[in-house]
């Protein structure tokens, strides 16, 4: 598994306020990488550190195995792009124009590769308009556009759909696919927009007061959504049995717990138990979402 990112007990402090606390992330290349948290977790400060814009307090983190420390971070910096919080974007320059300074910007030698990214973000046909003019979804394709202008291959996209509509949401979605699909391109995008963050992550990590406090696959989050039966029950053994036996997948969860997992009617279930002999003290029918799997990770009701 090569990692294009990895930090080691990251910590950022603002005076006795420490935004980053101990915080180990693992990004996997080839991933699209889901971070989620609150407002004030820390997703923005972790991003712009990554990026170089504010230095770690402690700790320290690697690019493409390259320590934070080494003077060879800034060459494996070079293989990013980013969007933190709001596109820098000349407001009085066309699309192509302003991909025309972020060439400049970033060194590239010619003016090859604009007329195509133009095209993969679908602003080539924007011509002559300026970007003050774009729609809201124009503008964050036009910040992506300008984030790929060094050919990275590694993305970083801090809540690249806030405010969006249903039909620019939509846009963005299919570009971040595209990008990761065909231009095999790693990507950490963070996102209040939990549902939706479910439609494109390969792997989720979940920050919490500066800290990563679960890291997993969407294969293994499935696996734990998957519709499910809670069973209380005393005779545990029994219960493991006849599953055992019918083929039912189920997992122990402690000395008086079983979840079912799989679509069953529950009163044909419950029917089939009794006439086997077996007795179920309590039931509960769960089908957890993104968004409540987050929330019991993090304890409370707070607003992803």
């Amino acid at each position: 598994m090569e990692l294009v990112l990895e930090t080691n007990n990251l910590e950022k402090k603002y005076k006795s306020f420490k935004a980053l606390n101990h915080t180990n992330i693992h990004i996997e290349k080839g991933s699209i990488y889901g971070l989620i948290g609150k407002n004030g977790a820390g997703k923005t400060t972790l991003i712009r550190v990554i990026c170089g814009l504010q230095a770690p307090t402690d700790g320290n983190y690697s690019i493409y195995g390259i320590d934070s420390k080494s003077k060879d971070i800034i060459n494996a910096r070079k293989r990013m792009g980013a969007i933190i919080e709001i596109p820098s974007i000349y407001g009085d320059m066309t699309a192509r124009d302003n991909l025309v300074e972020q060439f400049k910007l970033v060194g590239m030698p010619s003016l090859d590769g604009i007329e195509e990214i133009l095209k993969l973000v679908r602003l080539d046909k924007a011509g002559t308009k300026k970007a003050k003019n774009f729609s809201l979804g124009m503008k964050q394709r036009l910040g992506i556009a300008l984030a790929l202008a060094s050919n990275p291959d590694f993305l970083i996209l801090d809540e690249p759909i806030n405010g969006l509509d249903p039909q620019g949401i939509i846009e963005i979605r299919e570009l971040i696919l595209k990008l990761n699909r065909e231009k095999n391109i790693t990507i950490l995008i963070s996102s209040h927009y939990l549902d939706e963050l479910s439609k494109i992550a390969s792997h989720y990590g979940f920050l919490d007061n500066g800290s990563i406090i679960k890291e997993i696959s969407s294969k293994e989050l499935e696996k734990k959504m998957e519709h499910k039966i809670e069973l209380k029950v005393s005779k545990q053994l029994d219960f493991v049995n006849y599953f055992e036996k019918n083929k039912i997948s189920y997992e122990v969860i402690d000395g008086n717990t079983i979840n079912v997992y799989g679509k069953h009617n529950l009163s044909k279930f419950i029917s089939e138990l009794a006439k086997n002999g077996l007795v179920v003290e309590d039931i509960h029918e769960i089908e957890e979402t993104l968004e409540s799997y987050y929330m019991n990770l993090i304890g409370g009701d707070n607003n992803a």
